[in-house]
């Protein structure tokens, strides 16, 4: 049976500070208000903690903890307080660290788990790109995941690592979790918020796709890697709707290049009403549109 997502979560923070590291969230200014760490359960044994501007899943089981993204960039202490945060609601050993994507914002500072006994399981290209860059913050992946995907059982709880395409980077996964019908999907589904485009392997039109393969999916319930205004899960339609806003990016930046206007031009004029309320519009709404002009313009 599946579990209900609760709307009353409830918080435990923590009195120190989230410094160093910067801020990277969909919506920057909620995100600075906020305390610097909280620690949410959304579902019997799921939670979710966040450190400013970044969030991760952890999942405590009888036999367990699968632990997602430590989110320790430049800020050891958040990692301290991410299993401190942990240690609260289950003894049980950390089993597993799985890696959303190879982005060190995500994923750096996960030698605390290690020592703690995890397996660091990533995708195979996600292992081998942080093999060549030998960031010496970063642990080494142990077990990799194929294109197919591969399922974490522990404790009665299923975690299936989904590849689903390239997208803002060529190795980022979807992780579902069947029995709470939700997805963790870190940094190519943003909520209400213009995508952060200036990746150099974004890939187009694999993103579209890839959210063509999240939608094929049976979920309810989406948990983000950057949390959005309010803090809420986002839904189905808010994957439609980001998707809508790529297409709309495309379609004016194809305008814009049949006309001769890529790209300074066409970032200084593309405006996209619809999406206004949205955040980060302003900031990043010039660099979709440069990404889109490489794609119409240059084919790249």
């Amino acid at each position: 049976m599946a579990t209900t997502i609760s709307r009353r979560s409830f918080t435990l923070s923590a009195a120190c500070a989230c410094a160093a590291g910067g801020l990277l969230a969909d919506d920057p200014a909620a995100a600075q208000q906020a305390p610097p760490f909280a620690t949410r359960e959304i579902a019997p044994g799921l939670y979710v903690f966040r450190c400013q501007g970044h969030q991760a899943m952890f999942v405590a089981t009888p036999e367990g903890v699968i632990a997602t993204d430590p989110i320790g960039l430049r800020r050891p202490q958040a990692v301290t307080t991410y299993i401190e945060e942990i240690r609260k609601v289950s003894p049980a050993p950390i089993r597993y660290l799985a890696y959303s994507h190879h982005r060190f914002d995500h994923i750096a500072g996960g030698k605390p788990f290690k020592d703690a006994g995890a397996t660091v399981v990533a995708h195979h290209r996600a292992r081998d790109r942080l093999a060549r860059l030998g960031n010496p913050g970063v642990v080494p992946v142990d077990e990799a995941v194929p294109d197919g995907g591969r399922a974490i059982e522990l404790g009665g709880t299923r975690l299936e690592l989904h590849y689903v395409g390239r997208n803002h980077s060529d190795n980022s996964l979807v992780m579902r979790l069947p029995q709470h019908r939700l997805i963790f999907a870190v940094d190519r589904i943003p909520i209400e918020s213009v995508g952060f485009r200036n990746m150099p392997d974004s890939c187009l039109p694999d993103w579209l796709e890839g959210l063509d393969r999240v939608l094929a999916m049976e979920w309810d319930h989406l948990l983000p890697g950057h949390p959005n205004a309010g803090g809420r899960l986002g839904t189905r339609e808010d994957v439609r709707n980001f998707k809508q806003c790529l297409l709309d990016v495309s379609e004016a930046a194809r305008r814009m290049a049949q006309e001769g206007k890529c790209f300074d031009q066409a970032m200084h004029e593309v405006r996209l009403p619809r999406y206004e309320r949205w955040t980060m519009y302003e900031a990043r709404l010039p660099g979709n549109v440069e990404r889109f002009c490489g794609f119409w313009n240059n084919g790249i």
